[in-house]
């Protein structure tokens, strides 16, 4: 039996591997890029109808800011902002010279969740105390590309401290709405 996350990792995989194989045997009117983003945090642009309806990398990190204990291990140190590859998605689209491309827009900046604690502690009072600091080593044993999307789709990453408090800033004003 494979695990959730496995299988979820090779979905995007084969949904790739599968979308190459159809501009290769089908040769279409059109190119394909193919951006495979790592943990993708920030924002959220959509409605939400509460804080459990958050994605899964949102949530996890709404769950550190409400004293959520133990904090997660991050299986992979790399992420994006949600907004950083919204505009890959963009530059993609309507860039030709890109065409027929893969690209693996990730922060050149690491996380884990201790790094999440600690800004939540830094930057918003009301965390002091409720939110659990642990100090999480970040993984630097291996690495990816991500400057090569951020160069030739043409965007800058966001830090990883704006997203943190870009996304808690909006979360914690819809709880105290809601």
């Amino acid at each position: 039996m494979t695990s959730a996350v496995v299988a979820y990792r090779a979905s995007k995989k084969f949904a790739e591997i599968y979308a190459w194989d159809f501009v290769r045997d089908k040769t279409p009117h059109f190119d394909l890029v193919t951006l495979c983003p790592p943990m993708t945090f920030g924002p959220v642009a959509h409605p939400i109808s509460s804080l459990e309806s958050l994605n899964e990398s949102n949530s996890a990190l709404w769950k550190i800011a409400t004293g959520h204990q133990p904090l997660p291990v991050a299986r992979v140190p790399f992420w994006i902002d949600v907004r950083d590859l919204a505009e890959a998605h963009v530059s993609a689209l309507l860039k030709p010279e890109v065409g027929d491309r893969r690209y693996v827009p990730g922060s050149p900046e690491r996380f884990s969740y201790g790094l999440a604690a600690e800004i939540m502690v830094e930057e918003f009072p009301w965390a002091r105390g409720k939110v659990a600091v642990k100090e999480q080593p970040v993984d630097e044993s291996h690495g990816i590309d991500g400057e090569t999307a951020a160069k030739e789709l043409g965007f800058t990453y966001r830090t990883f401290r704006e997203t943190v408090v870009d996304l808690i800033s909006q979360l914690q004003n819809f709880e105290e709405k809601t």
